[in-house]
């Protein structure tokens, strides 16, 4: 990661004052109004990089048994949980550039899930880098 926020940040400016049994608590109130989010949309292979790793998170710490279970509690194939789980294949810095592209304004999403299958079935990490910029180099507003 290269240490870039694209998330929201919210500052609150803290007061503590003692309660009637003479305990600090914090008293927040608002510096500046709250912007409004950007426009667009999250991408949706952005989506389903997260999902993937929530996925692989529910099966590692046990509160579900397998992708079978993950397919039967979303009522979709174990074919599709597969593909989905299949990014985690990516390089880390490929998964890192999924999670923060930027948001789509409009039309059709620059990078599509079907686009990464055939680099995530490649073992090599360089060599997905090398299909990963290739890839975006074809879509230049990708990332």
């Amino acid at each position: 990661m290269n240490g870039e926020s694209n998330g929201l940040s919210v500052e609150f400016k803290v007061d503590f004052r003692a309660d009637r049994k003479g305990r600090k608590r914090a008293v927040t109130a608002r510096s500046k109004p709250v912007e409004a989010p950007s426009p667009g949309r999250i991408p949706r292979v952005t989506r389903l990089m997260a999902l993937a790793i929530r996925f692989e998170g529910l099966v590692r710490d046990g509160e579900v048994e397998d992708y079978a279970d993950i397919a039967r509690l979303g009522h979709v194939t174990r074919a599709r949980v597969t593909q989905i789980m299949n990014l985690l294949h990516l390089a880390p810095e490929i998964q890192c550039e999924l999670l923060h592209l930027p948001a789509v304004t409009g039309g059709r999403d620059p990078v599509r899930e079907k686009h990464l299958r055939p680099i995530a079935a490649v073992v090599d990490w360089r060599k997905q880098g090398r299909m990963w910029s290739a890839l975006s180099r074809v879509r230049p507003d990708s990332h």
